[in-house]
């Protein structure tokens, strides 16, 4: 199990990407389109990092970011670490209205002592750090420490005219 501290020390690793599937663009799914990563960590070690990416093609706003880590726990596996997430577009309950917002879930210890290997709904902050699918990927790269991204995304890096 990880602690809170680890978590957090592991999404801010410096990372690379080596691998990513398409090598170009995004496949079509399920209505979405998607790309998946792998990543090293820096120094070389020997964890092991995936990125996830899902957009909806119907609801642009909708999508979905997240950084996944190999355990070396049978119990736990794979951990989604954290998933930034775009409107979804639903009426939510919830006093803070976050499913109508940009808003980054992160598993806890809490989370991974009752044994989920996902961030849960009730943990997750509002963010105005990003508004599109576009400007997420570049917020959550900085964010995971992912150095070469542009490499794979050289669109994030150009600057926009308008």
């Amino acid at each position: 199990m990880l602690t809170d501290r680890q978590i957090g020390d592991l999404i801010a690793r410096p990372k690379v990407i080596v691998k990513k599937e398409p090598v170009r663009g995004y496949k079509e799914e399920n209505r979405h389109k998607r790309c998946d990563l792998e990543l090293e960590a820096l120094p070389p070690s020997d964890d092991a990092f995936t990125v996830f990416t899902r957009q909806n093609l119907m609801f642009l706003e909708n999508f979905s970011i997240g950084l996944r880590y190999q355990t070396n726990d049978p119990k736990f596996g794979t951990i989604t670490l954290v998933r930034y997430n775009g409107p979804h577009g639903e009426y939510s309950q919830n006093p803070d209205g976050h499913y109508a917002v940009p808003h980054i879930h992160r598993i806890t210890e809490t989370e991974m002592a009752s044994g989920s290997t996902q961030p849960q709904e009730r943990d997750r902050a509002i963010t105005d750090r990003y508004s599109t699918f576009e400007t997420a990927l570049v917020v959550f790269f900085r964010d995971i420490g992912a150095t070469n991204y542009g490499e794979y995304f050289p669109e994030r890096l150009q600057g926009r005219l308008f």
